[in-house]
């Protein structure tokens, strides 16, 4: 696993090796879906006997990623999320350097703060993405970290290897890009609006 360094931020177009795309067709093994990853899931709503669960593949760098989170996503956490009708996970998916970074940043702040960093990352894509390195480390200094901290955190390497290793875990699952979305261990191929999710989630509730 090679170090991230300031100046692989800088080239935030330059994107990680991604081996497995275009899984065979294979009979999706929900159990293996649901298990949590090594590094531990980062999961909000309902507890692990939900009647629905989603759970979604993304990349911090991911336009699509974003659009989802600054829309649909708000309205779903408000509906389901918050009022422990729907446990929702969210999984890393980094698909270049720059995410994988911001990943790494998450999960090295405190719990507690992971999905308020994940908001901030998506919220100001446009901003940050355009200069990961100065970008990331301002919204990590808003999170507490100091430069030293930063600088650790981009070269954990055993961090960076649990995080390829989601990564890989949902290309096995037949992951092929981002976002990507289960609902109650079935891929789900719709559109990302709040309308078409709630249409998919309130039967199964």
């Amino acid at each position: 696993m090679t170090v991230i360094s300031r100046r692989q931020l800088l080239l935030a177009g330059t994107a990680l090796a991604i081996m497995g795309i275009g899984a065979p067709a294979f009979a999706l093994d929900v159990a293996e879906l649901n298990k949590a990853p090594a590094l531990g899931e980062m999961a909000l709503g309902a507890g692990e006997d939900a009647k629905v669960t989603i759970i979604e593949y993304a990349s911090a760098t991911c336009g699509h990623c974003a659009a989802f989170h600054n829309d649909a996503y708000k309205k779903l956490k408000a509906e389901y999320i918050d009022t422990n009708k729907v446990r929702f996970v969210f999984r890393e998916y980094p698909l270049n350097d720059a995410a994988l970074a911001a990943f790494m940043i998450a999960r090295a702040a405190p719990k507690e703060s992971y999905f308020p960093l994940m908001d901030v990352f998506f919220e100001t894509l446009d901003t940050w993405a355009k200069n990961p390195a100065e970008g990331l480390l301002n919204i990590a200094k808003q999170a507490g970290f100091t430069q030293e901290k930063f600088d650790a955190t981009l070269k954990d390497q055993n961090l960076a290897k649990a995080i390829m290793e989601i990564r890989d875990g949902g290309t096995k699952f037949g992951v092929e890009g981002t976002p990507t979305f289960f609902i109650n261990g079935e891929l789900y191929d719709g559109e990302r609006t709040f309308e078409a999710f709630k249409a998919k989630i309130d039967p199964l509730l």
